[in-house]
């Protein structure tokens, strides 16, 4: 059933909603199965640069419909939407929560823009972003900026956000080093914040660093650049292993099988799993 990104997370449970970004219809599926398999809740994302390769109402379509047939309740977001258009376009789409993300805006500017989105969703759950949490995410990349608690609580007030991204430490991409994250920042943020937390830059970190966050508050955990690597290498073993297979859906089946594997293992760190 698809269904809005509050209707399965709230900041009282002691568990985390796992949050997986698609760029088509296998890993849509791939993510679907996993959660009906294990019974668990789960976000589908899209980034702008995926709305770019083809438009949200294609996603929203294609998640629309097989959410409606599953039986877990499925979310689909708009991850890091970096304008309010992308964001705008992704509502009349049919998504059922959006991200608007102003970080790279000076404080006072992201708390308008932020607000501004929250006011325009008109009801739709909005996530917003304090601090940057750095990295490459599609074509942009940000220096990172750890998130002032007293900043978090103010900006999460004064935008009416229904969950907000904060960065301690983790980064978008595929880590070159063990990431230090500030687990007493964390802490301290999820004391002064009435929402839920959002974990950007989750590929790459431990298991019980990220069972560490969701202790400490985090209740939806991103992963982008891991279903993507699985995706890709899986579609590239399938290619060097069947030569002469001309037929798309074979070695996309064996791209599938692979998000649904990562998706699987996200689902059990997460402790999402039986939450359906």
């Amino acid at each position: 059933m698809l269904v809005r990104m509050t209707d399965i997370m709230s900041k009282e449970k002691k568990w985390a909603v796992p949050a997986l970004n698609v760029e088509n219809m296998e890993m849509v599926q791939g993510v679907i199965e996993a959660a009906e398999a294990l019974r668990a809740p789960v976000i589908i994302q899209t980034t702008p640069g995926a709305l770019r390769h083809a438009p949200p109402a294609v996603f929203a379509g294609m998640v629309s419909a097989l959410a409606k047939t599953a039986s877990v309740p499925v979310a689909l977001h708009l991850d890091h939407g970096d304008t309010l258009e992308c964001v705008y376009a992704a509502l009349e789409a049919g998504y059922t929560s959006v991200m608007y993300d102003g970080s790279k805006l000076p404080f006072e500017e992201n708390v308008r823009t932020t607000k501004y989105a929250v006011s325009m969703a008109g009801g739709v759950p909005v996530e917003g972003e304090i601090g940057a949490v750095g990295g490459k995410e599609d074509d942009s990349e940000a220096r990172p900026k750890l998130t002032d608690p007293e900043q978090a609580a103010e900006f999460a007030r004064r935008t009416g956000v229904n969950a907000l991204a904060v960065a301690i430490g983790t980064s978008h991409g595929v880590y070159t080093a063990s990431p230090k994250l500030d687990a007493k920042r964390l802490s301290t943020i999820a004391g002064m914040v009435d929402v839920p937390l959002v974990l950007h830059g989750s590929s790459g970190l431990t298991d019980n660093q990220t069972r560490s966050c969701i202790s400490r508050g985090m209740r939806k955990v991103n992963v982008a650049t891991e279903l993507r690597v699985a995706f890709t290498e899986a579609v590239r073993l399938s290619l060097a292993e069947h030569e002469r297979t001309y037929d798309p859906k074979i070695y996309l089946r064996d791209g599938r099988e692979a998000v649904k594997a990562v998706t699987d293992k996200w689902i059990r760190v997460c402790r999402a799993k039986g939450k359906a």
